[in-house]
C-alpha cells in the first residue's frame, strides 16, 4: 500500500474514490488527471504501461486497469486500498435508495392515521416531505420521530381537557422531555400545529408558548394568564382575590396555576371580552369599580382565559366579545364564539365602517381573508375597505357600554 500513499498518486486516487462512491463501485469508468505535474504523469504511465507525453493537458485512466494494477502491487483491489487509505468507500445509489424506502415507508405509517382526511395534516406531510425534512430525519436514523409526532398530534385530537407538555411528552414517548423546545419532536408536532391554526411557524418563545397553550397544551402554567376586571368569584383563595380586585375596581392576572389550584365559581350574568388590554385599562381608568365585568384575551386568548371563560359560561353567565378589525382579529374571534358560545360586541360590518370613517390612520388589511360567520357581511366589507381598525381606536363605545349602574356585585 505504500506505494500508492505519494501525492503523485493522490488526484488520481481521489478521482477514483468519487466515481466509485457515485456509481456504487462501477469500474468500466474512465477517471482522469487534468495538467499532470511529471511526477503523475509518471505514475500513470506505469500503471497504464502506455507512454504519455510531457505537456499534455489531461490523462485518463480507466477504473479496471487501475484495479488490476493495485491487484498486482498490493494483493487486493481498489475499493480496499481506497478504504484504507481513507473513510470506507460509500455507495451512494445504496444510500439514496435506503433513503427513499425510509421515507416512502414514514410516509406511508402516516397515511394509516386516522388524521390523514383533515387538509392539514396532508398539508404537513406534504411540507415535510417537500422541504427535505424527511430525508433528514431519515438519514440521521430519525424517522421514527415522524411516527411519534403523529401519535402526539393523534393524542391532542382525542384530548378534550388540558395537558402539562411534559405529561403529553412521557403519555407518548416515555420521555417527560421529548416535546422541548430544540427537539426533533417538539418541532415536527409545532409545524402542525401551526399549519391546523393557519398561523405562521412560532419563531419565538412567546409564540411557541401561544400555540401550544392555543391546543390545551401547557408548557407554563405561570405564564399562562388572562387579565381580568370587575369579576367577583366564590372560591377560596382565588375567589376572594378576585372580589377584593372587583371591589376595588383594579385590573388583575390570574394565572392558569391559580385557576387549577384554586378553582373559582363565577355567577355574572353577563361578562364582556376585548382583546387589547388598552381599552381594559381606559375601563379602569374611567370607570374603576362601576365597570361592568371585562376579560382581556392580549391577543390570541390563552388556556387561562379558556379556563375563566368556561368558569362564567357554567355559571350561567354569557361572553360577549370585541377585537381587531383585522383578519388575524377575525379569526380570534370566530374561535371564541364557537368555543364559548360568545356573541358579537359591536363587531358588525356597521360597527366596522364607523370605526373606519373615525380613523385618521390607514393600516392595510394583511395574512389571509378569514370569515365572520356571525356577519358575513363583515369579512366582504373588510375585504373592500381594505383597511384594518384597531380595537383602541373604537374605545369609546366599548367604555360607554360597560357602564355599570349598581358595580359589581358581592358573591
Amino acid at each position: 500500500m505504500e506505494r500508492y500513499t505519494g501525492p503523485e498518486y493522490r488526484r488520481l486516487l481521489a478521482a477514483a474514490r468519487r466515481s466509485l462512491e457515485r456509481t456504487g463501485g462501477d469500474l468500466s469508468r474512465t477517471v482522469s488527471v487534468r495538467n499532470p505535474d511529471d511526477a503523475e504523469r509518471k505514475a500513470i504511465i506505469g500503471i497504464t504501461g502506455h507512454y504519455r507525453p510531457e505537456g499534455a493537458g489531461q490523462l485518463a485512466v480507466r477504473l479496471s486497469g487501475l484495479d488490476e494494477a493495485v491487484r498486482e502491487a498490493t494483493g487486493r483491489g481498489l475499493a480496499a486500498l481506497l478504504g484504507e487509505l481513507g473513510p470506507p468507500l460509500r455507495d451512494r445509489p445504496a444510500e439514496q435508495e435506503r433513503l427513499r424506502a425510509g421515507r416512502d415507508a414514514t410516509v406511508r405509517s402516516a397515511e394509516k392515521s386516522s388524521l390523514h382526511a383533515l387538509a392539514w395534516y396532508q398539508a404537513w406531510l406534504a411540507e415535510l416531505a417537500r422541504d427535505g425534512m424527511l430525508t433528514k430525519l431519515v438519514n440521521a436514523g430519525e424517522g421514527e420521530r415522524a411516527g411519534e409526532a403523529v401519535r402526539v398530534l393523534e393524542a391532542l385530537a382525542r384530548r378534550a381537557g388540558t395537558v402539562q407538555l411534559a405529561e403529553l411528552a412521557a403519555e407518548v414517548t416515555g420521555d417527560t422531555k421529548a416535546l422541548n423546545h430544540g427537539t426533533v419532536l417538539g418541532t415536527l408536532v409545532l409545524r402542525a400545529l401551526a399549519l391546523r391554526a393557519g398561523l405562521a411557524r412560532p419563531g419565538s418563545a412567546e409564540d411557541r408558548r401561544e400555540l401550544w397553550d392555543s391546543w390545551g397544551v401547557i408548557v407554563d402554567d405561570l405564564a399562562s394568564r388572562v387579565l381580568v376586571l370587575n369579576l367577583p368569584a366564590r372560591g377560596g383563595g382565588l375567589g376572594e382575590w378576585l372580589t377584593g380586585a372587583a371591589r376595588l375596581g383594579t385590573p388583575f392576572y390570574v394565572t392558569l396555576q391559580q385557576l387549577v389550584a384554586l378553582p373559582v365559581a363565577v355567577s355574572a350574568p353577563v361578562v364582556h371580552v376585548c382583546e387589547n388590554p388598552a381599552v381594559l385599562r381606559r375601563a379602569a381608568a374611567e370607570l374603576g369599580a362601576g365597570s361592568a365585568p371585562l376579560l382581556c384575551t392580549e391577543g390570541r386568548p390563552s388556556t387561562a382565559f379558556h379556563h375563566l371563560a368556561a368558569a362564567v359560561r357554567r355559571g350561567g353567565g354569557e361572553l360577549r366579545y370585541h377585537g381587531d378589525f383585522d383578519w388575524p382579529g377575525i379569526a380570534i374571534a370566530a374561535s371564541v364564539m364557537s368555543r364559548h358560545g360568545a356573541r358579537p360586541w359591536r363587531m358588525s360590518a356597521a360597527d366596522y365602517l364607523a370605526g373606519v370613517r373615525a380613523d385618521d390612520g390607514y393600516v392595510p388589511l394583511a395574512g389571509p381573508a378569514r370569515p365572520a360567520p356571525w356577519d358575513p357581511a363583515l369579512a366582504e366589507t373588510m375585504a373592500a375597505a381594505g383597511r384594518a381598525v384597531y380595537e383602541e381606536s373604537v374605545a369609546g363605545p366599548l367604555i360607554a357600554d360597560l357602564v355599570s349602574k349598581t358595580g359589581p356585585a358581592a358573591p
